[in-house]
């Protein structure tokens, strides 16, 4: 079997296209994709737990951990106790790091709308849902 009749061959590509897309416009604005994707994940004004953004994610803790102590460096997010569970922590987004957040949604709108103004309905119906049997699938394979 060539490379070229595999599924995974075609997602990975084009996870990586994207992926260069989106770390070309992080880098515009200082921060990495990784970083773009950790922001838009944290609430703007209530902050988030910090155990509930990997799981969010689909990361695991030690890789969010590295990327929160960059983020955290570079001013984007402060650590805070959480006021209810003193033993939880909550990550609070910096007046810098909602700027930052807004920008990587609007870089992920712009894909988007290129994409949705790319294909037709049908199209991207059947897009979403040979992705969701994908996934179906992928679950049934990881049990």
């Amino acid at each position: 079997m060539k490379k070229e009749e595999t599924i995974d061959y075609h997602i990975k590509c084009c996870w990586h296209s994207i992926s260069r897309i989106y770390n070309q416009e992080a880098q515009k604005e200082g921060i990495t994709a990784s970083m773009g994707f950790v922001l838009i994940n944290i609430h703007s004004q209530e902050g988030t737990a910090a155990t509930k953004i990997a799981p969010m994610m689909g990361l695991e803790s030690r890789s969010l951990t590295r990327i929160l102590k960059s983020m955290e460096e570079r001013k984007l997010i402060v650590r805070q106790p959480d006021a209810l569970d003193k033993r939880s922590v909550r990550i609070i987004l910096t007046e810098l790091g909602k700027q930052k957040k807004l920008a990587a949604v609007k870089t992920i709108k712009a894909f988007n709308e290129k994409m949705k103004s790319s294909l037709t309905e049908t199209e991207l119906n059947s897009f979403f849902a040979l992705f969701n049997k994908i996934h179906r699938v992928i679950e049934t394979i990881q049990k």
